[in-house]
């Protein structure tokens, strides 16, 4: 952990580098090793997030072949996808590793595990390329935009949701961006009970 300047709030800012550990055991659910796209991701947390600050992974990834299609020459809705799924899931796990956010602050590392896969969908996915970008090597960036969080009642169970933004860039000047709100079904249950 790497203590920086001051962020929004008069809070810290706080950067935590690549956790390779961390980044194998995000990745073990794909099966293919040509599937592993994210290679690092440094999480950065500048103030407060609820007074405005802001949780940011900064990845890099490598394509050195697709792991669905023949080579198209290009980074494409799959591959972004592909990228912002490993991303999500690495910016999740560290904010619960470090205790960086509510509510994550309050998981286990066996809570993310266990929901990984089941239990945290895409609701809402947005991607737009603005420049080709060539898909090799190339850099993004994850924002976690809200959280919201609501206990269960008799019509709807539990249910954190997660709004985000996501860009990618390359050194030849590619250029995508994406915004993607996510839903974790079934989040553990606070200790205290539901505020």
């Amino acid at each position: 952990m790497t203590k920086l300047a001051e962020g929004p709030g008069n809070a810290p800012e706080v950067a935590h580098p690549n956790d390779p550990e961390l980044l194998h055991r995000v990745l073990t659910p794909y099966r293919a090793k040509n599937c592993e796209y994210l290679k690092s991701a440094a999480v950065v947390l500048n103030g407060r997030p609820d007074e405005g600050g802001r949780l940011t992974a900064t990845c890099a990834f490598e394509i050195s072949e697709s792991c669905y299609i023949d080579d198209t020459g290009h980074f494409n809705s799959v591959e972004f996808n592909i990228c912002y799924n490993q991303m999500a899931y690495y910016l999740v796990a560290k904010s619960i590793k470090e205790k960086l956010v509510e509510p994550f602050s309050r998981w286990t590392m066996e809570d993310f595990w266990s929901r990984q896969l089941g239990e945290i969908l895409i609701t809402d996915f947005r991607s737009a390329f603005r420049t080709a970008m060539r898909g090799r090597r190339f850099q993004g960036e994850l924002d976690l935009v809200d959280i919201g969080e609501w206990e269960g009642n008799d019509i709807r169970d539990p249910l954190v949701v997660i709004r985000t933004t996501c860009r990618y860039w390359d050194e030849f000047g590619g250029d995508s961006r994406g915004e993607v709100t996510a839903a974790i079904i079934n989040p553990p249950r606070p200790a205290g009970g539901w505020r």
